[in-house]
């Protein structure tokens, strides 16, 4: 049987018909690959790194540039069209800006994406635009000095802003600003992120606090609700009214105020599970496919890229990733284990 070696994107009819879409026992068809280029990261935010003694993977074990395009090469003809880079932080990968550019070359490949703390987006801003990166989304959880350092352990809320302000320079539009939501911490983040959300182009989402930190401290009580978080923001700026949404699996519920000025979302993988739509793969910085951020197994894709393996056994490791996909993650389930590897380790 013939198969692609050229890395031209081509395959025979008889591969395309024997590895069909991702689709698991649930009906839920996958197109959305997460890819986590590093576990290093520049900041310590407690939801998601340990504040310090942090190991982190050498570097021979982490994917090269050419192992992940090859690996995209073979999920993008199994219908996987959107990829997102993540870390750790993508941007202290050296030369990412590099990897989108392989990446937006990949024949089916339609979006390549970034999430980012924005530390570094202000030097690399305009590189990632050149190289056809189609969308950003910056993580930024508080908008005052103070309380940013509580969360991230460091002190670069400046450079952060610079960033933003960087990447709007470059030309990227509908710029995401992620802010994990914490009670007693964040709730007086809300009308700050309101008037961010008002008075920019910048679409504000709100991400419940999940249970994937490295220092176990996650406790339900410390989850803010996004719904709560709505109903706070509509006390002080008036009715947020649903907008439609485009892809059914997309995880965020997003609103725009009823004066037609802010748009905000809210992704509420705690109080209200999306599971049912998933249509996310994750692919970790050293080469593990995980078919949930909760996911409790791994299927080593390195392993095969480095000993040459044919498409063909790519394909099937991933089919078999999809295949064994729970329902759902879990959380509010008695029997719930929490993964042994933290947000960093998995890829954001």
């Amino acid at each position: 049987m013939a198969l692609d070696t050229t890395g031209t994107g081509t395959v025979t009819q008889n591969w395309q018909q024997r590895y069909r879409p991702l689709v698991d026992r649930y009906g839920r068809v996958h197109t959305n690959l997460r890819i986590s280029v590093t576990d290093r990261c520049n900041i310590r935010c407690f939801y998601c790194m340990p504040a310090e003694n942090v190991v982190f993977r050498p570097r021979e074990e982490i994917l090269t540039f050419e192992e992940i395009t090859r690996f995209v090469r073979v999920v993008a003809q199994l219908g996987v069209n959107k990829l997102r880079l993540t870390g750790g932080e993508p941007l202290v990968r050296q030369g990412v800006h590099e990897l989108v550019a392989m990446l937006v070359e990949v024949p089916g490949v339609e979006e390549v994406a970034m999430t980012t703390n924005g530390v570094l987006l202000g030097r690399w801003a305009q590189a990632l635009k050149q190289a056809g990166l189609t969308r950003l989304n910056i993580s930024l959880d508080a908008l005052d000095r103070e309380t940013f350092r509580q969360i991230t352990r460091r002190d670069c809320f400046d450079q952060v802003i610079e960033g933003i302000q960087a990447a709007q320079a470059a030309g990227f539009e509908r710029i995401k600003i992620n802010a994990v939501a914490i009670r007693g911490i964040t709730e007086g983040q809300l009308e700050r992120f309101g008037h961010l959300a008002r008075s920019t182009n910048l679409e504000v989402r709100f991400i419940e606090y999940m249970p994937l930190d490295a220092e176990n401290h996650w406790e339900r009580s410390r989850v803010l609700p996004g719904e709560e978080i709505r109903r706070l923001l509509e006390q002080r700026f008036g009715p947020l009214v649903p907008l439609p949404r485009p892809d059914p699996s997309q995880p965020a519920r997003d609103f725009i105020f009823a004066d037609g000025r802010g748009r905000i979302g809210f992704i509420n993988p705690v109080s209200e599970p999306f599971c049912h739509e998933c249509n996310r793969l994750r692919l970790t910085a050293e080469g593990q496919v995980r078919n949930c951020l909760f996911s409790l197994r791994e299927w080593d894709a390195r392993a095969l890229l480095r000993r040459g393996a044919s498409e063909e056994k790519i394909a099937q490791l991933v089919w078999e990733c999809v295949s064994e996909k729970l329902p759902g993650h879990g959380i509010d389930d008695p029997k719930f284990v929490r993964p042994q590897r933290a947000m960093y380790q998995i890829g954001g």
